[in-house]
Parts: structure tokens; sequence; C-alpha cells
């Protein structure tokens, strides 16, 4: 076996070949690590958002909150269905919710419309979401035109500061009174105002978009579905919440796994074409110093065996980089529309191990693609024909 001190000799003597291979190694793995963070965030911002002790009641045929409509009338018979959890005076802990989009201008962007998601709700609606808390302000009054904004909307539009104002509908203001968190869920990204003062100002007094509810158990959705669906005149769905929420992140997640993928494999085209550069131009220089390690005895699969790993040593740290670097993303937020729900998401780029490991893997694969060719020229290199050149 060649040894590997031989290697690493070579690429130390060939510094500029071997920063421009590492780096472009490391582009793909970062933007290959980076764009599987980022699926990963958005995917963990909308699991955080729902609770198997949770509910959320649609109508028939939607597919997401915003879509939905039901009749002010049923939200009491959803509320009274077995398997909801009673507070310590009896009543159900539920609430009935109107779910609409508001298009805002982005500050200081007067021609970028993004889609925010204002949630009419009810003072319940904390005690029921025990992950949501005031990080500033305080709780708005009910009946007011006060609204709690997620701490991610703070300073993003005109209006969207703790006792900032900003028009909900029709020259009507809604005053932001206090700002929340609601640990990284898709919550963060939305308005929470008064239900009534939603449905005046929009007009839709008969009606919400969805009902939550918490269960008095996990294991007893099936009873409250059940009694639910039970009634087919009523033509509503129920679901439990988490299944409801990674349903609202998959198309999204698809589409930024592709579009990830669409620009890895160009870059890893070009990442092991100058790879393979790299080495044939190595095999090239080296003709003399193979010619030796042949005349010494070494097999031709010896001397492809010590190219071959020559290129994967480089790969791993070009890859090694580009992991390294991406783990910078994981304080980056990033904003964008939610394909379901037509509404813009603010979240994270999530590093795991698992996303880490398997980017440096590609890496690597990509320096063993991109030498083995080199590596097969270097073994078919003849000592007596080196020798002589």
């Amino acid at each position: 076996m060649v040894p590997i001190y031989y290697n690493v000799r070579s690429l130390l003597v060939r510094k500029a070949n071997t920063i421009a291979t590492a780096f472009g190694i490391a582009l793909v793995v970062f933007v290959l690590a980076s764009s599987q963070m980022l699926a990963n965030g958005l995917s963990k911002t909308m699991g955080r958002s729902g609770r198997d002790d949770q509910a959320i009641v649609l109508r028939k045929g939607s597919d997401a909150e915003l879509s939905s409509g039901i009749d002010l009338s049923l939200v009491n018979q959803v509320l009274a269905a077995p398997g909801v959890q009673r507070d310590g005076s009896g009543q159900p802990v539920g609430v009935g919710e109107v779910v609409l989009i508001l298009a805002m201008n982005r500050q200081g962007q007067q021609e970028q419309l993004s889609n925010v998601t204002v949630r009419g709700t009810t003072a319940e609606a904390l005690a029921l979401r025990s992950e949501v808390r005031i990080v500033e302000g305080r709780k708005p009054s009910p009946g007011t035109d006060e609204v709690l904004i997620g701490r991610p909307l703070v300073g993003e539009y005109p209006g969207m500061t703790l006792g900032g104002r900003f028009v909900l509908n029709k020259n009507r203001e809604a005053h932001v009174v206090g700002v929340f968190e609601a640990n990284g869920s898709v919550f963060e990204s939305e308005i929470w105002a008064d239900v009534d003062t939603v449905r005046s100002a929009f007009g839709r007094q008969q009606m919400v978009n969805s009902v939550t509810v918490a269960l008095a158990s996990p294991a007893q959705f099936t009873e409250f579905q059940a009694a639910v669906e039970g009634d087919k005149r009523l033509g509503l769905l129920a679901q439990r919440q988490s299944d409801f929420f990674e349903k609202q992140s998959e198309g999204s997640v698809l589409f930024l796994s592709i579009l990830g993928g669409i620009i890895v494999v160009f870059f890893s085209i070009g990442a092991m074409i100058g790879a393979m550069n790299t080495m044939y131009a190595a095999v090239q220089s080296r003709r003399k110093e193979i010619g030796t390690l042949r005349a010494l005895g070494f097999s031709r699969f010896a001397v492809m065996r010590s190219f071959v790993l020559e290129s994967f040593v480089l790969a791993l740290v070009g890859g090694g980089l580009g992991t390294l670097a991406s783990l910078g993303m994981g304080a980056v937020e990033f904003s964008m529309m939610n394909v379901s729900s037509w509404s813009e998401i603010t979240f994270h780029f999530e590093p795991e191990p698992a996303i880490l490991v398997r980017s440096l893997l590609v890496g690597g694969l990509m320096g063993l693609l991109g030498g083995f060719f080199p590596a097969l020229r270097a073994a078919s290199v003849s000592p007596l024909a080196a020798m002589r050149d």
C-alpha cells in the first residue's frame, strides 16, 4: 500500500488546486446542508404548533383554516362533544377562531406585499396554548382594537412595534399592546386580535374558521372525532392538531427539498469536474513519481487506490469546512410563503446530526467519483514510459 503521507504531501504541494477544489466541494456541502436544515426548520416550526392532546375542527372538505367556515351556532356543539377537557368550573376548554389574511407592505418596501395571518380569538386561547407567553407589554382587553403580535413580526411591517398602530381593515386601526413568543411555532408569525373585533371589521359575524379544543387525554381523540363527524348534517371534520399542522407543512417542505436538490445536483457536477481536473493534473505532473512507485513494486491497484484515497481526503476536508459553515445558518431567521395557508411564516434553519453526517458523506462521495477516472489513468501509467519521459 502506498503510504498516506505521500498523498497528504502531494495535496500540500499543490496548494492552489487543492484550495480551489476543497472550496468547490465545501460550497456544495454547505448548500446541501443548508437546504435540508431549512426544510427541517419549517417542519419543526409546524410540528411545534400541534399537540396530540388537542384537536382542531374544520368544515369538511377544507384543508386549511383559511378555506374553512363553520356556523357560529355549531361551536357549542363541538365544545360539548365527549372527550373535551373541562376546567375547574366544568366549562369546556376550547375556542372558536376566525382566521384571515392581511396584505401588508414590508417596512421600507412599499412595493413588496406580504400576507400576514390575523387570528381572531379570545382570552381563553392563552390558556389553551400554554406555550404562548407574552414577552413584552400586556394582554389585550376583550372587545377592543388591541392586538398581540408574534416576536418575528416586530419591526417587519409599519406599526408592528409595541405601542404601534396599523390599519386592520377599512381605516380601522389596531393597537399593538403586547408581543408574544410561542416556542418557535407557527403562531409567532400571526397577529392575535379579539374575535368580535375581527368579525365586525371583516363582516364575519355569524361564523368562525375553526374550533380548537383541549382533549381530556390524547386517547380520547377517537371518541371526540366520532361524535363530531357522526352527525353528517353538520359537515365537520375533526383532526388531531399535530396531524393537521404536519399536513400543512408537507407542500412547503417538498418544495424546499426539490429546490435544494436541483441546486445541489448542478453544484455537485461542477465540484466533481473540479476534483477530476485537479486529480488529472496531479497524474500528469507526477508521471515520474508514479513510474517510480510501479518500479518499486507497487501494483496498479495500489496506485489506483492511492489516488482515489487522495481525492477522498480532499473531498472530506472540503465537506468538513462546508458542514462547519452550515452550522452558522442556525442563527438565521427565514421567511417564506406557506403554500397551504398562503401566509408568511418565519422560522429558523434547524441543524441536526443526521443532516450534517449525510451532507459530509455526500462530499466524500463526490471525491470518490471525481477521483476514480484520474486514478484509472494513474494505474495505467507504464513504469518504463514514465521514466523515459
